[in-house]
């Protein structure tokens, strides 16, 4: 469901741009565990950023990819505001974050699924009124964005219940609710979906789209399930061990990551034709299996029907979901991380 209507690119037309930006964290370590009474302490540094730059155009949705600890979220900390870069360059809207103005804060919204701002004890409702007098938001604007939030969301039956007797998946959906009651035009949205179960999570991916389209919005987002990825991403970042990785459209990577598609080929024979430049051929029962480059599946599968008696044969690509899953993880055949993949290749 990527939509149609996603603006083009083009040059100064920019609402996000990172140059060179450098994280760095002082953390307590032990110098001998063993002893936890005993031991020292000292301070080390840890470089959760390092040298990350990228840009943003008006109205897209970016995804942006990596595995746990690469750097992500202090990226997103430090686009909202709320941490303060250790060197380079960052700006949103043209304003610097960290500086935290009033119109850069009305213009922005961080919402993290692991993160809660909803008033535990009171009704949803509360929240969304408290956010109201925090961002002024005149009372016609309110009613109508909260409506049209009800509606998408299904938040009708929750307004009125504690916070504390709601499930995960409606926290969730509250917590966006209350996060885009300003009608930010930068959003900033870190594992959206969270808790949501798959209906709740197709609602989400197209109310991003619906709202990127209603208020050209920006978008970058953090999601663990690559469907939101997928689904309305422009282009991706891929960012591991704090660099840029990759930084382009989403089937180039795939591409590039995931070369050859998958031809499955029913036939009583069981001796295969040669297929030159195939990397693998296989039997799972009857089925013979072949994995091809793409460039070279039309030849292989073409030799495959004229060589042996077929009763039926399939050519499956990779699916973008499986193949972004298993790269953030190092898991494609058995290649190595993100980073040993696109070692030096940080463009599309």
């Amino acid at each position: 469901m990527r939509d149609s209507h996603a603006p083009e690119r083009r040059h100064g037309d920019s609402c996000i741009d990172v140059e060179d930006l450098v994280v760095t964290y002082r953390v307590r370590v032990r110098e001998n565990a063993m002893a936890m009474r005993r031991a020292r302490r000292r301070k080390s540094t840890v470089e959760a950023v390092r040298g990350v730059s990228f840009s943003v155009g008006r109205g897209e949705i970016v995804g942006f990819l990596g595995p746990n600890g690469a750097g992500k979220t202090s990226v997103l900390k430090c686009l909202s505001g709320l941490l303060h870069p250790t060197a380079g360059r960052v700006k949103v809207l043209g304003h610097t974050p960290h500086r935290r103005s009033t119109d850069f804060l009305r213009d922005i919204t961080l919402s993290m699924g692991q993160r809660n701002q909803l008033l535990w004890d009171l009704p949803p409702v509360d929240t969304f009124l408290a956010n109201k007098a925090i961002y002024r938001i005149p009372d016609a604007r309110y009613r109508r964005t909260l409506d049209d939030l009800i509606e998408l969301l299904g938040l009708g039956p929750l307004l009125s219940k504690p916070v504390r007797q709601l499930s995960l998946g409606e926290r969730t959906r509250c917590e966006l609710a209350a996060a885009l009651l300003h009608e930010p035009r930068v959003l900033f949205l870190d594992e959206p979906t969270l808790g949501l179960d798959v209906e709740g999570q197709q609602a989400l991916r197209t109310f991003v789209a619906q709202y990127r389209r209603k208020r050209h919005a920006t978008v970058l987002l953090t999601s663990h399930d690559m469907s939101d990825i997928v689904d309305v991403s422009d282009r991706v970042l891929l960012i591991d061990g704090g660099r840029v990785r990759y930084d382009g459209d989403l089937a180039k990577l795939v591409a590039k990551v995931a070369p050859d598609v998958l031809i499955r080929c029913r036939t009583p024979h069981t001796v295969p034709p040669p297929l030159p430049g195939c990397s693998a051929v296989w039997w799972e029962g009857e089925v013979l299996c072949v994995r091809a480059p793409r460039e070279l599946a039309a030849h292989a599968a073409s030799t495959l029907l004229s060589s042996l008696e077929v009763s039926d044969l399939t050519v499956t690509p990779p699916a973008v979901e499986d193949v972004l899953r298993e790269m953030i993880v190092g898991e494609i055949h058995g290649k190595g991380s993100a980073s040993t993949l696109l070692a030096g290749d940080t463009n599309a």
